[in-house]
């Protein structure tokens, strides 16, 4: 069973989209991957049930993209264009949430960040999941 602390609001950056997000496991799901979309974009998510993402505002404002093999369905507002989550394509019964989206918290937040390796990735290739590296922060002294 979920608790509260794992249901985050989220919104977009002009506040257009504004949704409510179920963790499935807090923020022990947090990632990058290295896949061509994730690297332009450049986010930490965290993952999301299906049925885990409820929108509550501007629906009408979400836009979708789907690359490679289509699978995986990427959502963010069309009037800012900022990524919000997607449908993952390894997983089609979860979505990952861009955590820059949920209140209160920073990809900075997290001085550790798993990345995963899109770029070989387990629907094409077959083999399990491999973590490519990790994303550290290192705060500046003052």
């Amino acid at each position: 069973m979920v608790d509260d602390t794992n249901v985050r609001a989220g919104q977009c950056h002009c506040g257009a989209v504004r949704f409510e997000a179920t963790l499935s496991d807090g923020f022990n799901s947090i990632l990058r991957c290295t896949c061509s979309y994730c690297r332009m974009r450049g986010a930490v998510v965290v993952m999301a049930e299906m049925g885990g993402i409820k929108i509550l505002q501007g629906e009408d404002a979400l836009t979708t993209y789907r690359f490679h093999t289509g699978a995986a369905q990427h959502f963010f507002c069309s009037r800012c264009g900022i990524y919000t989550h997607h449908q993952r394509r390894s997983n089609q019964n979860s979505y990952a949430v861009n955590v820059a989206c949920l209140g209160g918290v920073s990809p900075f937040d997290f001085p550790e960040v798993p990345v995963t390796d899109g770029v070989n990735h387990t629907s094409d290739t077959g083999k399990p999941t491999r973590r490519a590296g990790t994303l550290r922060f290192i705060p500046a002294a003052d």
